[in-house]
């Protein structure tokens, strides 16, 4: 079997081992795609101008917590350079923040108050949908959010974009939402399955 290529977008520090079990096994290979030169990536690009991946490259994107840090106007071009580099029967993985969770939270006045506790120390909402903070602080602005999404305006953005066949899942107790869209027409119980896989 030839070794399947994943596309690992704004991996930051991450590598293969920071995505989901789905994309650990030797059978994948990572490209590591970050616009931050400081990662060390592979290649260095933004979301909204991949021209360094061919086209039809890669049989998967991943994408961890990137899109909510592109302007709404940018997200279809983002979408449309990911199913551009993706072969005609690639998957794309996205997970990215909850807003209708976190805005729970807002609406109960906890905008300040911690809502989880990550490795880099407690997580609020305001960070959730603005920008983790402290990294801002420093100068890291590349962290800042600039849109959001909901499970359906999510479902519906990739479906508009042209993925075929969407599935998405929100996880409440994360703060966040789960995609899978496939370039090529797929039976929706096969997408659901490769969205649980990204679950384990």
């Amino acid at each position: 079997m030839s070794t399947l290529k994943l596309l690992h977008v704004g991996c930051g520090p991450q590598n293969k081992a920071g995505t989901t079990p789905f994309f650990q096994s030797d059978d994948w290979q990572e490209i590591r795609f970050d616009i931050d030169a400081s990662v060390n990536p592979d290649i260095q690009g933004t979301l909204t101008d991949m021209s360094a991946v061919e086209s039809g490259s890669v049989d998967a994107v991943y994408s961890s917590h990137n899109i909510e840090h592109l302007y709404p106007h940018e997200v279809p071009y983002a979408l449309a350079e990911i199913l551009r580099v993706l072969k005609d029967d690639g998957i794309f993985v996205v997970t990215c923040p909850d807003l209708q969770s976190v805005c729970k939270l807002v609406a109960e006045d906890k905008l300040l108050e911690p809502a989880y506790i990550s490795p880099a120390g407690p997580i609020a909402p305001i960070d959730i949908l603005y920008g983790h903070r402290p990294p801002m602080a420093r100068g890291n602005l590349y962290m800042a959010h600039r849109c959001g999404f909901t499970q359906k305006v999510l479902m519906n953005t990739l479906a508009g974009a042209g993925f075929k066949t969407v599935v998405a899942a929100s996880r409440p107790s994360a703060f966040d939402l789960w995609a899978v869209g496939s370039k090529s027409e797929r039976p929706v119980p096969e997408v659901e399955a490769l969205l649980r896989a990204q679950l384990k």
